[in-house]
């Protein structure tokens, strides 16, 4: 490549850089013409975009964007190098699972990836990558949260009786046992007192009287 080209090149992967948050880094070595193509047209069908790139060149097109940003990944730079750049988090990490799932084979192989401003290294940190929640996703997740209680309380309402009680506590009324009736303490009687009855004067008769005479 001459100086011309090489600007030009680097100049393009700037773009692919600034346009997107999310990049793969990986080594497609070893992979047949039917596997790299098969991986290629997984890539269209999913709106990702893959470049293969030499190594220099793309450490030369970070560096100028921002040396210290992606300092974490400059190791992962040896080898094959195929760039992945992608909107979603996870779409590169669940086709790399599916060509390696077909054709049963471990590549291609992670090298590094740079979610956001998250660094993932290593060919580990596939699984990973692949249960990321991605936007959509959590916002789905964030909906459903909120729609439970309302759906509890719509169901609610729907299933009350006409005549607005409760249907809980209808039903549980229904289910509760009969209530055992209280035992009756028996009364204890009362210990009535004998009434003596007051003893009667005898009656003066006016016959008995003794008269007692006038004075004269």
């Amino acid at each position: 490549m001459t100086t011309d080209q090489k600007n030009k090149a680097i100049e393009v992967l700037k773009e692919k850089f600034s346009q997107y948050n999310n990049f793969y880094i990986t080594n497609t070595e070893s992979l047949t013409v039917a596997q790299t193509n098969k991986l290629r047209s997984l890539c269209y069908d999913k709106s990702v975009e893959m470049k293969v790139a030499k190594n220099t060149l793309i450490v030369k097109a970070l560096q100028q964007l921002d040396s210290e940003k992606y300092s974490g990944i400059m190791d992962a730079f040896h080898g094959v190098t195929a760039l992945m750049f992608s909107e979603s988090p996870k779409e590169p990490a669940l086709l790399i699972s599916s060509i390696r799932s077909e054709f049963n084979i471990d590549k291609p192989l992670l090298k590094a990836a740079l979610i956001g401003e998250e660094i993932y290294l290593g060919n580990e940190s596939l699984i990973a990558l692949r249960n990321i929640k991605t936007k959509n996703e959590l916002i789905g997740e964030v909906i459903g949260l909120l729609k439970s209680p309302l759906s509890r309380v719509l169901s609610a309402l729907q299933n009350r009786p006409e005549d607005g009680s409760a249907p809980q506590a209808a039903a549980a009324a229904e289910s509760a046992p009969d209530a055992t009736p209280a035992t009756e303490t028996p009364e204890t009687p009362v210990a009535e007192t004998p009434v003596t009855p007051a003893a009667e004067a005898p009656e003066t008769s006016a016959a008995d009287a003794t008269e007692t005479p006038a004075a004269e």
